[in-house]
């Protein structure tokens, strides 16, 4: 940014822009939603955002709105779209008297923003462990390295009873389904490494077997009236997602082999094919692996 330490004030929160990044500090107050104050702050790089919009808002506001890039998060990307606009912690509404200012500073983010596409790893640190909450079912908590489910005999099924309170580390894990308690069927549901999984683009891993439902699956709790609320349990899973994501093995891409060795490959796997010593279906097969490597 121009200037370092500018500071713009909206309602439950104010945004002081670095050269580098944007500290989004919550307010605290009754009329502040709980999942910001239970936020407190958080530094947003730069290099983490895709876009950035101004647009009217609600009686007499203007709304300033940052977007992250996918993958960037983990909190967005264990959110995958379910919060509702007022508990989208990178809006910032100001009065429609600042809007002026507000679009100074967001024509100052614009031309900073060089990324749009998935980031390849996260960039906004993720609500720090220990991580705990109360669900219909039991209770979770996670101190970094495992994630623990202890049952509650007032609501937990039989089938989660007879699997005993359960124990995941995170290695163990590919990702984290989270669906919010505001909805029918909230809940949490650990996604473990298995054969058959592809990788989904909010960075949680969908299992193409059939999952059990919720309430049946000892891999998951639920949600209920007054259980895992959403400022609760939402920096949970972005906790444990983004602690499964820096678990997760970067694959390596093989090196690719110089084009001079591998036409002298080609040159000599022809001369043995011409000789009578190697099939024609061999000499094919061969020459398709040696194409590949370039």
């Amino acid at each position: 940014m121009s200037r370092m330490g500018d500071v713009l004030t909206g309602f439950h929160a104010a945004w002081e822009f670095e050269s580098d990044s944007v500290l989004i500090r919550y307010e605290r107050g009754i009329r502040t939603p709980k999942l910001f104050q239970a936020l407190g702050e958080r530094r947003v790089p730069l290099a983490a955002l895709a876009r950035v919009t101004l647009a009217p808002g609600r009686r007499g506001t203007v709304v300033l709105r940052a977007e992250p890039r996918p993958g960037a998060d983990p909190l967005m990307d264990a959110a995958d779209g379910q919060l509702k606009e007022g508990c989208d912690p990178y809006r910032l509404v100001l009065p429609a008297e600042r809007e002026t200012l507000a679009e100074y500073y967001a024509d100052e983010l614009r031309t900073r923003i060089t990324e749009t596409g998935p980031a390849d790893h996260h960039l906004v640190a993720a609500p720090g462990a220990p991580q705990q909450f109360k669900a219909y079912d039991g209770k979770a908590s996670f101190d970094g390295t495992a994630v623990r489910f202890r049952w509650s005999w007032t609501g937990a099924s039989s089938a989660k009873w007879k699997a005993g309170d359960q124990s995941f580390p995170v290695g163990e894990l590919s990702g984290v389904e989270w669906r919010s308690p505001e909805v029918f069927d909230g809940h949490l549901r650990l996604l473990r490494r298995a054969t058959g999984t592809t990788q989904g683009t909010a960075g949680h891993t969908v299992q193409q077997a059939q999952r059990p439902q919720p309430d049946q699956d000892p891999a998951a709790v639920v949600f209920g009236l007054g259980y895992g609320p959403v400022h609760e349990s939402l920096p949970f899973a972005a906790a444990v997602l983004a602690a499964v994501r820096a678990a997760t093995p970067v694959p390596v891409p093989a090196p690719r082999r110089d084009p001079a060795d591998i036409a002298d490959r080609i040159r000599h796997l022809g001369e043995l094919h011409q000789a009578g010593l190697v099939t024609d279906e061999e000499f094919t097969v061969k020459k398709a692996e040696l194409l590949a490597e370039l």
